[in-house]
C-alpha cells in the first residue's frame, strides 16, 4: 500500500514538474502549480492554504487539465475532488 502511494505521488511529480516545464496551452494554465496539492491529491491530506490558492488560479484550467490525457486521471480522482471542495471551490462541467 505504501509503495502504491509512493508510486503515484512520484507520478504526480513527474506530469506536474513536464507540464511546468513546457505545456500549456493558455499562458495562465499551469498545472506546474498544482504541485503544492500532490500530498492531498496523492494520500487524501488536508490541504495546505497555498494548495487551495493555487487551484483558485488555475479554476479556469480545470477542463483543460481533466481532458488531458497525462492529467485527467489525477484531476479526475476521488481525492481531487475532495480537495477540490475542500477548498471551497465547485468543479465545473465540462
Amino acid at each position: 500500500m505504501a509503495t502504491r502511494k509512493l508510486a503515484v505521488m512520484a507520478a504526480l511529480v513527474v506530469v506536474l514538474v513536464a507540464a511546468s516545464a513546457g505545456w500549456a496551452s493558455a499562458a495562465s494554465c499551469n498545472a506546474g502549480q498544482l504541485a503544492a496539492c500532490a500530498p492531498a491529491i496523492s494520500s487524501g491530506a488536508t490541504p495546505t492554504a497555498a494548495c487551495c490558492a493555487n487551484l483558485r488560479a488555475q479554476q479556469g484550467c480545470f477542463c483543460q487539465f481533466a481532458r488531458n490525457p497525462t492529467y485527467g486521471r489525477y484531476v479526475s480522482s476521488p481525492n481531487a475532488r475532495r480537495t477540490v471542495a475542500s477548498c471551497g471551490i465547485t468543479l465545473p462541467r465540462c
